[in-house]
Formats: structure tokens, sequence, C-alpha cells
């Protein structure tokens, strides 16, 4: 296996890497990939009610097709005087009302679904300001920790990439924060909402996550994360002139390494982060190094 081979095994490598990391993507149409349950829930009911009004559509179109040529003034020079159609009457009306019935039982399941919160691993209070959140875990486990998160500014994100030893596209611009919301993998976890000055609202799409955030009021929902990554929300409730500066960012990790920074982020916030980041870096290097090796492999 020669250098160049080497090098460009190497690249698709960390291209596939980079593009199964969660977020945006140019041109995307439709939702952002699904990595939770009832995130793959919404996108099938989605595909179900598509499907649905699509059929609607076409039937529609034929008969106002047919309609234009079959009934047209030089088809039917003598117009029909027909007033009204018993059977027809009947037929628009109840066919409606099966088809609101079809799309009503799994669309009540899924609220059902996202309201009602299963047994639970951990809790997280998200407060929103304007403009930026804060989060605080609750559980006794996890002392008294919390802190706030600030969008990176377009002059700081070099120096934020920096600082966690990654390209500045792992610093994406509107989208990411002074301190990630870090929670462990494949865990279950309440996410309590509310807010101290005007109503906001915290929407993780890759989740199926969007909940009002209402001053005097603590709404809860929960997600369980099953891919590790980054993933990307924002403030979804107009809430004055920064609204559109007011991103979620949460970084899934490995429950080692959620447990390693958790007890290190009682003490001390920032070396937490930065013995996490290299965490990360070393487990992607892993990850790249075993990749590559099974492609030598196989090249010879």
């Amino acid at each position: 296996m020669n250098m160049v081979t080497t090098v460009a095994a190497f690249a698709s490598v960390s291209t596939a890497a980079l593009a199964a990391e969660p977020g945006f993507s140019d041109w995307q149409l439709g939702f952002q990939a699904s990595t939770s349950d009832v995130m793959d829930d919404i996108t099938w009911f989605n595909n179900f009610t598509l499907l649905i009004i699509t059929v609607i559509t076409l039937f529609v179109l034929a008969l106002l097709i047919v309609c234009m040529v079959k009934f047209s003034a030089k088809n039917n020079p003598v117009p029909s005087r027909t007033s009204h159609n018993t059977m027809i009457e009947i037929v628009w009306t109840v066919v409606p009302i099966l088809i609101l019935v079809v799309i009503a039982i799994p669309s009540f399941r899924l609220l059902f679904k996202q309201l009602d919160i299963p047994e639970y691993e951990m809790t997280i209070k998200a407060t929103g300001y304007q403009w930026y959140w804060g989060y605080e875990y609750t559980d006794e486990n996890m002392g008294e920790l919390y802190f706030d998160s600030i969008m990176v500014q377009d002059d700081e994100r070099q120096a934020v990439a920096d600082a966690r030893g990654v390209s500045l596209a792992e610093v994406p611009r509107l989208l990411a924060v002074d301190y990630d919301l870090v929670i462990p993998v494949d865990t279950t976890v309440r996410l309590q909402v509310t807010s101290e000055d005007v109503i906001h609202a915290f929407a993780m799409p890759t989740w199926g996550v969007k909940i009002d955030a209402i001053p005097g009021r603590l709404n809860e929902t929960w997600f369980n994360a099953r891919e590790e990554g980054v993933y990307y929300g924002q403030c979804s409730e107009l809430c004055g002139k920064d609204h559109a500066f007011m991103p979620i960012a949460v970084r899934v990790v490995s429950k080692d390494q959620f447990q390693t920074w958790a007890t290190a982020a009682q003490d001390d916030l920032d070396t937490a982060n930065e013995q996490l980041m290299a965490s990360i870096a070393d487990a992607k290097k892993l990850a790249a190094n075993g990749e590559l090796n099974e492609i030598s492999v196989a090249a010879k």
C-alpha cells in the first residue's frame, strides 16, 4: 500500500467520520437525521401524512382535469342543471372523516410518547435568558454543577477551535457555544425547562424535542440520545432582538467519559472540558487507526 493510497484512505475515513456527525448539511431537505426513538416516530409520521396528502392532491388534480375536458363548453354546449347528488354529499363527508381518523390515531400515540416521561436516569434543568441558556444538573450525585451557555462570536471561533484542538468547521457559526451541555449516550434524560424573563423555547430537532420555557412555570420533557456527537438546536420562540443568537449545543459522550467529566466539572469546569476534548480526540485517533488498519489489510 503506497503513500498516495494511504493518504486517500485516511481522507476518506476522515470525511466519512465528519459526514456522520449530527448537524446540518448544505441544501438539506427534510428533517435532520434522527438519533432518538421519538424523532424516528416523528419522521415516520411526517412521511405517512405526506403520502396521504400526495394521494389526495393527485386525486383532486385528476378530478379537475376530467372536469376541464369532459365538461368544457365545447363538449357540453348545454350545461348540466344538476343541483346536488346525495351519494356524492355522503362520500365527500364520510371519506375526509375517515382520513382524519387514520391520521389522528398515530398522531395521538406520538403526542402521548412525547409527553409521557419514562423512567429516567438523570435530570437537567434548562433556564432561558435573554439571550442564552443556563444549565443545572440537579441530581444529588452531580453536586452543585451549573453554568451558562453563550454563543461563540465570529471573531472568537478560531480561538475556541484552537483551545479545543479541533478544526474551525467544528465550531459552526451561530451554533457553537462556549460551554456545551454534556450528557452520556444511551441515557434517558428528564429535561426541565423554564425562563427568567420572557418566553423562550428549547428545541433540538434531531431528538424531536421542542418545549416552551415560560417564566414561573416548569415544563418537562425527555430524550435519549443513541449516538455520540455534538447536536445543535436553537431557541424557537421569538424572544427579543437577539433571538437568532441563542443556540443550543449538546455534546453526547460515552458513559465513562461523562462520569470522568462530571467528577472533574464539580471542581473546575474549564479543566473538565479540556480533559473531555482530549479524551474525545484520543478516541477519534484510535477509531481512525483501526479503520486504516482494516483498509490496509484489505488492500494487501
